[in-house]
């Protein structure tokens, strides 16, 4: 059973976020405007198309390649579109058929159960902070501190490793729950098998290569891990405001991750929808003076994990065994 970990770790955290932002503005933050939703969603269904449209019609690499990038990317964007389904962060009122219908359809291009992925990332916001009872730290993060190990992740190694961390997480839950996922997954392969099909038999080989294969296997793993590296893994575990990693504030990476790199953001207030996490940042900005939180880059948080080889969920700016840590502004 998960006992809600963060809940009873955070001390008086709570108080102190609400009390960093006026309260207009904080429910300003948080009103939800389904249009400014699907109208993201509309735009990535049109540079999908657009991109898939160029590699189909243009065989040069120099065309490929970044169609390959931009469809990769945009598979796993539909992660970040489900991820706001779950958090009911998408109409004004609540609509429970549309939003299963709506997760059921972000969900397919990734491949994931819509169901799993909702238990699994609820659970993570509920036991953030605990060994044990967040899924993701329990079963996802490496618990093998080796470069070669960690590149796995980047690589079509990480399907294997990611349905067998929700293989475990999965067996505990209901049996009802299970079937539902099993189902929600049969359909997705279903699903994967019939495009793949589809753009092998109309196109070919070399279409099927750099439309579904590359963007799928090659792209969406390296984006996934860089997004990943930006959540939980430079944390100071004494510290619950520190339990995730602020990001540098940046349009591109907004763009082309759908503000998911306001991870911290988000993890304060889970209810902000994401076109809406920018401001909740600047928002923010007195708080993270007052407590200390500077933030980081991917580039810096690449060359610590790869370079340095870093352990994850750990503080990552210590100094190594035997130098003496660097001062840390409190608050």
């Amino acid at each position: 059973m998960k006992q809600g970990f963060y809940t009873k770790s955070i001390g008086d955290l709570k108080r102190r976020l609400s009390s960093a932002i006026p309260r207009e503005e904080l429910k300003s933050l948080h009103r939800r405007v389904a249009f400014r939703h699907f109208a993201v969603t509309a735009r990535q269904a049109a540079l999908f198309s657009l991109a898939f449209w160029a590699g189909w019609r243009y065989p040069e690499l120099w065309v490929r390649i970044p169609v390959a990038l931009v469809l990769g990317f945009i598979v796993f964007d539909f992660t970040v579109l489900l991820h706001e389904v779950v958090h009911r962060a998408v109409f004004a009122k609540d609509r429970p058929a549309l939003t299963r219908l709506l997760g059921l359809a972000y969900a397919l291009p990734s491949g994931i159960s819509a169901t799993q992925f909702t238990r699994w990332h609820l659970d993570h916001h509920a036991e953030l902070g605990s060994f044990t009872d967040d899924p993701k730290r329990a079963h996802l993060s490496p618990k093998r501190n080796a470069r070669w190990f960690k590149l796995l992740y980047a690589t079509p190694a990480l399907f294997p490793i990611y349905f067998r961390a929700a293989r475990k997480e999965t067996a505990t839950y209901p049996a009802d729950i299970q079937k539902v996922i099993a189902r929600e997954r049969l359909a997705a392969i279903a699903f994967h098998l019939a495009i793949a099909s589809s753009i092998g038999f109309l196109g070919g080989l070399e279409r099927l290569l750099w439309l579904y294969v590359i963007p799928v296997f090659l792209v969406f793993p390296p984006a996934f891990t860089l997004n990943r590296l930006g959540q939980h893994y430079d944390v100071v575990s004494e510290e619950p405001a520190k339990w995730s990693t602020r990001l540098v504030p940046s349009r591109l990476w907004g763009f082309i991750y759908l503000n998911s790199n306001y991870h911290l953001e988000h993890h304060y207030f889970p209810g902000v929808p994401f076109y809406r996490l920018p401001a909740l940042a600047r928002a923010l900005a007195g708080f993270y003076e007052k407590e200390g939180i500077s933030p980081r880059t991917y580039r810096g948080l690449l060359f610590d994990w790869f370079v340095r080889n870093r352990k994850p969920h750990t503080d990552w700016r210590l100094a190594p065994a035997g130098a003496p840590p660097p001062a840390r502004k409190t608050g």
